[in-house]
């Protein structure tokens, strides 16, 4: 048994990294393709005021994809260091996306951002392009191979446990890479990191429209951000759906605590719009419901039953008891591995091998178990009911701002119009956070819903962890938040910097004066005084 404060302090570190890490990693996605649809008008056009929108934002770009970088090389060593007995289980699986992930997407991403800066004298138009296209492309082929090894971690495919090895082994790459809650994630995290491009540049663009700077570079900029926005933030809420249904299926535990059903209702159920749920009750000491919406919102039908808590509790139930003799069985195959009598147990029990891992937190011989020790662990297959309900609906609620927003920015844009509503200029910039805060969410959603495992119905949580002492976690945890902390800052001064300064107006008409008109004319003005 490890040490369960060593154990939560090395969730609370991972998590910290991560979250920190993912700060970095949604405009990083998304300025990449923006940067390329900017760069091709301006190839298509010739137009030197695209090559300045390329350049300007490419400078913001690079700010951040190079601390970006630096946050997230020390996650993959947490692996091994933090969560030793994860790496051993399952290292044979999760090694793969993440080497392909360094060799064929970082290492390209990386080449590519070296000419993409340096290039523009070196290269042709279409070279240049090319080579940014490439580094948005790298960029994007690393968001998939990390989420196919988180996909592995909600829904494992292609992949069995070897009661020899006592690891899991790979036994199809295609169900690997093609499971259906990595390829939904990977689309869902991608699309949402255009749309924290679009807002950022949005907001950016409104302060020098407001300040009447820059004002041609900022007008076209935020066209095309309200453009991309509009269309990205539809395909997100779209494809949040699918992902939402897909992971219907393979975790039911974290639909059921999305949407607090402490119990099975017929079809077609109720939707908590707000509720107030209670782990220690089992139930919502608070809700405010809407008939008949949750079954068609979750299975898209009217008549499909939506399992609740209680339902999921006592099928779990059943296979931690099933679990059992697998758990028996693998202690004699541990000294004995050619066993048969051993292997034959296993073998007819091993699809609930992780839900009798779950029993080893109560009862070391899980063959002694008691039904209390046995329901004890089945509730403890139900994650944090009250962190992932609100984490879930302030994802979803700050979606649908967002997509107002974008909204109401494309038809000013449109209209030309922008520039005269000073009250949206002004909301823009409060704006740049928001897709922040839903990222963070979603990815809260996604992490506190696989709970209480970190292979989704195989290895639980508490027995992954490495053995370290608390002191050592303690002081871990801390040194990487007091130097993450630093990272954020670096990165929040840089960019007031760099957008304070703005873009040098080498090559693009210069910026209207006298409140809108144009400096040529406001030259002919003081010339006449």
């Amino acid at each position: 048994m490890i040490d369960g404060t060593v154990v939560a302090l090395s969730r609370w570190q991972f998590a910290a990294t991560a979250l920190y890490h993912f700060l970095f990693v949604p405009l990083t996605l998304g300025m990449t393709f923006m940067l390329a649809a900017m760069e091709t008008i301006y190839v298509t056009t010739g137009r030197a005021i695209y090559k300045q929108m390329v350049e300007f934002w490419g400078k913001l770009f690079m700010i951040n994809f190079a601390l970006g970088v630096a946050t997230g090389l020390t996650m993959e060593f947490e692996f091994g260091t933090n969560w030793s007995f994860y790496s051993g289980f399952v290292g044979d699986i999760f090694g793969a996306p993440l080497a392909i992930e360094g060799l064929m997407a970082f290492f390209m991403e990386s080449t590519f951002i070296g000419l993409m800066v340096f290039g523009w004298k070196r290269l042709s138009k279409i070279q240049h392009l090319l080579v940014t296209y490439l580094v948005a492309l790298g960029s994007n082929l690393s968001a998939l191979w990390i989420l196919v090894a988180n996909g592995f971690m909600q829904d494992p495919q292609g992949a069995h446990f070897n009661p020899v090895t006592m690891r899991m082994e790979l036994t199809s790459l295609p169900d690997l890479i093609f499971s259906a809650d990595a390829q939904a994630k990977f689309v869902h995290t991608s699309i949402a990191g255009y749309v924290t491009a679009a807002i950022f540049v949005a907001g950016v663009s409104a302060i020098y429209l407001y300040q009447k700077r820059h004002v041609e570079l900022a007008r076209r900029s935020f066209r095309m951000a309200a453009l991309f926005g509009v269309l990205a933030t539809a395909g997100v809420i779209t494809l949040g759906d699918a992902l939402g249904y897909v992971g219907a299926h393979a975790q039911p535990s974290k639909l059921a605590a999305m949407e607090a059903m402490w119990t099975t209702e017929q079809a077609p159920a109720s939707f908590n719009v707000i509720a107030w749920p209670s782990q220690s009750e089992h139930r919502n000491l608070f809700a405010i419901r809407i008939p008949y919406v949750l079954t068609p919102l979750l299975t898209h039908t009217m008549t499909q039953t939506v399992p609740g808590i209680d339902q999921i509790v006592a099928e779990n139930a059943k296979r931690i008891e099933n679990g059992i003799p697998a758990v028996a069985a693998l202690k004699v195959l541990s000294s004995d591995p050619t066993n048969a009598a051993a292997l034959a147990r296993f073998d007819a029990h091993q699809r609930d091998l992780g839900y009798g891992f779950l029993l080893q937190r109560y009862a070391a011989d899980v063959t002694q178990a008691t039904p209390a020790q046995i329901q004890q662990a089945a509730w403890d297959s139900i994650p944090n009911v009250f962190a992932e309900f609100w984490a879930f609906r302030t994802m979803v609620a700050l979606g649908l701002l967002m997509l107002a927003f974008f909204v109401l920015a494309t038809i000013y844009s449109v209209r030309d119009d922008v520039q005269h509503q000073r009250w949206f200029l002004r909301l823009a910039p409060w704006m740049i956070p928001v897709p922040w805060i839903a990222c963070e969410m979603g990815w809260i959603t996604a992490e506190i819903g696989r709970q209480p495992w970190t292979v989704f119905g195989l290895l639980p949580t508490w027995m992954s962890a490495s053995t370290h002492s608390v002191g050592y976690m303690v002081f871990s945890l801390t040194g990487f938040v007091l130097l993450y902390s630093s990272f954020i800052a670096v990165e929040m001064y840089l960019m007031v910097k760099f957008i304070r300064q703005g873009p040098s107006d080498h090559g693009s008409p210069p910026a209207p004066a006298f409140g809108g008109a144009p400096a040529a004319t406001g030259a002919m003005l003081r010339k006449e005084v």
